[in-house]
């Protein structure tokens, strides 16, 4: 489904795309960085902010642009250091963007390293059997300018903790795409977004500390190892073995990891950064022991840092997470093979943090999609 809004959002517009719009329209180019100025450092939240841009400049930007493209609905605070938002898009859609907190020596939340995850689609259309986000199906694709807003969003609710934001910027320290929908099937969307993040007239935010995150669309990895931006990659592996994946991630019948793992090699090779494997521990799915040692092998090949995930429940999905015992020992195997591997404790359960989760559950409230059947 293709959204045509009756403005675009400001937030989708590069430094030489709003030139040549003011200069079509008989402004001075120069006029460009100010409103850029105004939008990445003073967080204008519309034109009238703009006090240094003539009335009628003024009002034509107004009627040109949307300037809250996102705008917040919802908002949950977990009991641990997970905050997430449920945002709402222009046609009603709605999209969820996590802040996740990482708290280091000091006190308060401006000591706290911040990492954001943040969507790129309204659901998803790749079906893993155990993510919330695809249960309602694929919607549709989101704009560069809605995939910025988020991150503005983030910074307007975060700078009165974070000193430092002023400085850099962006008051958060990393950003994952790994939200909702499968980023790299929004491929020019996600592009466009990333490079307003990264130029010097936008956030300034560094490609090294941006992580896009793909369940295998394999020619979109060879095109993304071809972007001159250096930014990470992590690959929602999930399972072992073709046999394991295929159970819960149909993607993998398209691009099976004898496709998969050489495009991931060539990425690490062409940017010479480590990969992340992003894998979800699902009780008597892929917590055996053998899943652990054919991970090991991957994870060797690819010289990849992995990451354990146990299973985030989903309401209406019947997967179980792992026992403690079962999690331990699946990273010790790894440990004793010598990989880079963490097992993360989840954050955010008590807010529904697992991507999709709160959509749906907004989703089921407002009669869009069916509720989850009764058991029993």
């Amino acid at each position: 489904m293709k959204y045509t809004p009756d403005k675009p959002a400001i937030y989708g517009e590069t430094l030489d795309s709003l030139r040549e719009r003011l200069e079509a329209m008989g402004e001075k180019a120069f006029r460009a960085g100010q409103i850029m100025d105004w939008l990445y450092k003073k967080r204008a939240r519309s034109s009238e902010d703009m006090t240094n841009l003539s009335k009628s400049l003024r009002a034509w930007l107004t009627e040109t642009f949307e300037f809250a493209p996102a705008a917040p609905l919802l908002e949950k605070q977990s009991g641990d250091v997970t905050d997430k938002l449920l945002l709402q898009l222009g046609d009603r859609s709605l999209i969820e963007t996590v802040i996740i907190r990482a708290p280091q020596k000091g006190v308060g939340q401006d000591s706290s390293r911040k990492t954001v995850c943040i969507s790129t689609q309204v659901g998803c259309a790749y079906g893993c059997k155990f993510c919330a986000s695809g249960l309602a199906g694929w919607k549709r694709d989101l704009s560069a300018g809605e995939i910025v807003a988020q991150l503005i969003e983030v910074c307007r609710r975060e700078d009165p903790y974070t000193t430092r934001a002023r400085e850099e910027l962006a008051s958060f320290d990393n950003l994952v795409v790994m939200g909702m929908g499968e980023p790299l099937a929004n491929y020019d969307s996600l592009l466009r977004a990333l490079t307003i993040l990264n130029a010097d007239w936008g956030l300034n935010f560094g490609a090294r500390r941006i992580t896009v995150s793909t369940s295998g669309l394999v020619p979109k990895i060879y095109q993304l190892a071809e972007e001159p931006m250096g930014f990470r990659l992590a690959l929602s592996l999930h399972g072992a073995t073709n046999e394991v994946r295929e159970q819960i991630m149909p993607v993998n019948r398209k691009w099976p990891l004898e496709e998969l793992l050489p495009a991931v090699q060539a990425f690490s090779d062409k940017h010479g950064r480590m990969i992340t494997l992003e894998f979800i521990l699902i009780q008597d799915i892929n917590d055996m022991p053998e899943q652990a040692h054919a991970l090991a092998k991957i994870a060797r090949r690819l010289h990849a840092h992995v990451n354990l995930i146990p299973y985030n429940t989903v309401q209406g999905l019947d997967w179980i997470r792992p026992s403690i015992e079962s999690q331990e020992r699946f990273v010790g195997i790894l440990h004793e093979a010598g990989i880079s591997a963490t097992l993360r404790r989840e954050k955010g359960h008590d807010i529904n943090a697992a991507c999709g989760q709160l959509r749906l559950q907004e989703e089921r409230e407002r009669g869009e999609i069916e509720p989850v059947p009764a058991k029993g």
